[in-house]
């Protein structure tokens, strides 16, 4: 009997690398395919996106042999979870196999429009520094080195850029399949925003809340991969 497959998608600046160690809370059953964005990586000579578009095109191209004839299901957290979920509506459009489960996490329901949306990539560069240092994924130490700044800054510029857009005005399809919403007590996401995701499944949604804020995914990591096994076997 072959795995289920579970792709796992990257928040803004994030490589797949995040993913690597799941494998060891990881039911074997499950075979952990963290996918790689362009400019990162392995992939680091590879041009940044110019939209989100792009980056959906990129995904797609790089899953739909493995999504046909086999289970598999979608983690993506913050970016990573906008991804997931256009590239869910690709993957409908194209009518192939729709994935048994999916996690957004991270991220409000895409349709919610939010007055006070930062607009991170518009910022200078003392207001963008001061924000990404707020949201807790990037330590400090990060902004003393020229060379990293240099390498790093365009891509979470331009990660965000992707990252910064709402559907509140497109109409609502909902998906057939359940879905898992993953988000930080501490982050800033409204329950509105949160709520809001019931709209997009017909079947099941369920919220769950962990300790920490935005950036939960890195110190939760095992409570996270258990539920993905309890959740999907």
């Amino acid at each position: 009997m072959s795995k289920l497959k579970l792709f796992c998608f990257p928040y803004a600046g994030g490589s797949a690398i995040i993913y690597k160690n799941w494998s060891e809370f990881l039911n074997p059953s499950i075979e952990l395919i963290p996918i790689e964005l362009a400019g990162r990586g392995k992939r680091i000579k590879d041009s940044f996106y110019d939209s989100i578009d792009d980056a959906v095109d990129d995904m797609f191209n790089q899953i739909k042999n493995d999504i046909t004839g086999h289970n598999y299901v979608f983690f993506g957290h913050s970016m990573g979870a906008l991804i997931a979920y256009e590239l869910i509506r690709k993957i409908k459009l194209m009518k192939l196999p729709r994935p048994k489960h999916v996690f957004f996490s991270g991220r409000k329901a895409p349709h919610v429009k939010d007055e006070k949306e930062k607009k991170y990539h518009l910022m200078d560069h003392e207001e963008f520094k001061e924000e990404v240092l707020k949201l807790g994924g990037t330590p400090p130490e990060f902004f003393e080195h020229k060379a990293l700044m240099d390498f790093m800054l365009p891509m979470l510029r331009q990660d965000f850029k992707l990252a910064d857009v709402s559907f509140h005005d497109r109409e609502i399809e909902p998906f057939e399949f359940n879905i898992s919403v993953l988000l930080g007590k501490d982050e800033e996401i409204t329950p509105e925003q949160a709520d809001g995701w019931k709209r997009h499944t017909t079947g099941l949604c369920a919220i769950y809340y962990f300790n920490g804020g935005h950036f939960f995914l890195n110190s939760e990591t095992e409570q996270i991969v258990e539920l993905i096994n309890t959740t999907v076997l």
